[in-house]
């Protein structure tokens, strides 16, 4: 409050120019008036300090409380994990209605749960068997230790091989004429996602000139990643010419691989047509 508000209402006594003294006129002059009490103004955040340590006693009173109510109350079961009214159906269907079970010709994890040899493509014509030219037993198994030697790094292949979860491994070679040599390798894991992996790891490094056929391959029709690869001809002074083609696929939980050697060209047809026989297979 300004001092001046203290002051009465009420027209002011005229002042002498003289003296300076308001009074009337004749009147000794009234003694002068004590100043008014100066009003200070609230520190700010006092408030604001206040509601805010009511909030915090509030929230722990109440926290305190609910524990104290909640640990009074006996415990709660846990809903079941298995939930039987989420079948489908939620009925079962009576006796004689039930779907037949789809015929092995359509229901690939039967076909390959069993003989995998018998899914090998046949041998082509003109060829003959050549067990010997690969690791392979005379059953057409192959253990995943000789498979794995194969492979330039064959410990860590090895390895890999196991971490992936490789089921097992069954294979055919032929030869043809007195230089053409081909393999078959059917390669089976515990998950189709393993197979394609392994299938895709192989096809990661045949675009690399040194390590691979030096380009990016061709599809392989009816195969979503599959391919077939076509090598240059290696050659080195007193020896054939050596020519390569591969193709790398998987189809459910089978890897496969196949190769075709030769001393001659080898045609796209030769190993495109293996391929896709081996892929209508399985």
């Amino acid at each position: 409050m300004h001092p001046k508000d203290s002051i009465s209402d009420g027209p002011e006594p005229p002042v002498d120019a003289g003296t300076g003294v308001t009074g009337a006129e004749g009147e000794d002059p009234a003694p002068a008036a004590e100043p008014a009490a100066v009003v200070r103004r609230r520190p700010r955040g006092r408030t604001t300090l206040i509601i805010a340590a009511a909030l915090v006693l509030g929230i722990a009173g109440g926290i305190a409380t609910g524990y104290a109510v909640q640990a009074d109350r006996a415990p709660t079961p846990l809903a079941a994990l298995s939930q039987p009214g989420l079948a489908y159906p939620a009925k079962a269907l009576p006796a004689g209605e039930e779907p037949d079970p789809l015929p092995a010709s359509q229901d690939r994890r039967v076909r390959t749960d069993g003989d995998l040899r018998k899914l090998i493509v046949p041998r082509p014509k003109g060829w003959q068997e050549a067990k010997e030219l690969t690791a392979l037993t005379q059953d057409g198994w192959l253990g995943v230790e000789n498979y794995a030697l194969d492979f330039e790094s064959e410990d860590y292949m090895y390895g890999e091989l196991l971490d992936q979860g490789i089921r097992r491994v069954a294979g055919a070679a032929w030869k043809k004429g007195e230089y053409r040599s081909g393999a078959v390798a059917l390669v089976q894991f515990r998950s189709g996602a393993a197979a394609a992996s392994h299938a895709e790891d192989q096809r990661s490094y045949m675009p690399d000139g040194k390590k691979g056929a030096g380009n990016e391959g061709t599809p392989i029709k009816g195969s979503a990643e599959g391919r077939y690869y076509l090598f240059p001809a290696e050659r080195k002074a007193g020896y054939l010419p050596f020519y390569q083609a591969r193709a790398i696929f998987s189809r459910g939980d089978v890897m496969v691989d196949i190769h075709i050697f030769d001393s001659a060209p080898i045609s796209k047809k030769d190993i495109r047509t293996l391929a896709e026989q081996q892929l209508e297979r399985l």
